[in-house]
């Protein structure tokens, strides 16, 4: 990878702003301008009665699933309240969605049984449909609005599927005069959505404008084809989505598009920092 391929770029960050210091390090490494941007903040739930049920009866389940590092985080820092200090039986198997979600848990020291070769719902699914799930008792520990394709999935399978909200996503107050003028004025070169919450939330922003027409000229990048689709949706144009739906896969991703559309001899100098709006 071109150490200088972002050189000159200026990159728009929407991922919540406690999350995104890793992404925008990798950016700058690659001597971009990162514009952190969030358009969704990371919260609890409003209430833990269902999740602290679903603690209290962690021996009855077969499997705990978690489709995200943040539902680890949320649900380990609920156990600690709880105060359980050896909160998973040796019996409950573990699958995490992708390997941000397993680190997350092995640095917890929990294994982790089974991670999808692609990090989504669907090829959880196709996993599970290998195992012998009928009548089988599942946890499955997500954000408040996600997509229903793995409970359905799985209860389809035979499973018994208990779905509790860990945490929520919200969108920040204000930032619609800002948004809109960082587009107007041609001060980015891409925009980076992490999730279909972060794109959502960036055209809830953006409702009383042109959208299309805002985004004329820019370069959009989706961590996946999830969020890819959800960008779509919205009437965007992806023209990044790596094949690896990780912060690692989406940097390169991004370096190699530009590495490809501009020569270093086009290239100008910029700081090497971070714009945080």
């Amino acid at each position: 990878m071109d150490k200088k391929a972002l050189t000159a770029k200026r990159i728009l960050i929407t991922r919540a702003r406690d999350q995104s210091a890793e992404f925008a390090a990798q950016l700058r490494g690659l001597g971009a301008e990162v514009i952190e941007f969030p358009t969704i903040e990371i919260v609890p739930p409003t209430r833990w009665k269902e999740l602290d049920q679903a603690i209290d009866q962690l021996k009855s389940y077969n499997w705990l699933i978690f489709t995200s590092a943040n539902g680890v985080n949320f649900f380990w820092e609920r156990l600690k309240e709880k105060g359980k200090d050896h909160p998973f039986p040796s019996s409950l198997k573990i699958c995490a969605i992708g390997p941000a979600t397993a680190y997350q848990l092995e640095e917890k020291g929990i294994r982790v049984d089974y991670t999808p070769k692609e990090f989504i719902a669907e090829a959880i699914l196709e996993g599970f449909e290998k195992m012998a799930i009928k009548g089988k008792r599942i946890l499955l520990a997500r954000a408040k609005e996600a997509r229903d394709v793995l409970p359905e999935g799985l209860r389809k399978m035979g499973a018994k599927v208990d779905v509790v909200e860990v945490y929520r996503t919200v969108k920040p107050r204000g930032g619609s005069k800002r948004l809109k003028q960082l587009l107007t004025e041609g001060r980015i070169n891409a925009i980076t959505f992490t999730s279909s919450s972060t794109v959502n939330h960036f055209a809830e922003l953006l409702q009383k404008e042109d959208l299309r027409e805002l985004l004329r000229g820019l370069v959009i990048a989706c961590i996946g084809p999830v969020t890819a689709r959800t960008a779509k949706g919205l009437g965007m144009r992806v023209q990044i989505q790596p094949k690896e739906y990780t912060i690692p896969g989406l940097t390169k991703a991004i370096a190699e598009y530009f590495g490809r559309k501009i020569g270093p001899s086009q290239q100008s100098p910029l700081p090497k920092e971070t714009v945080k709006v």
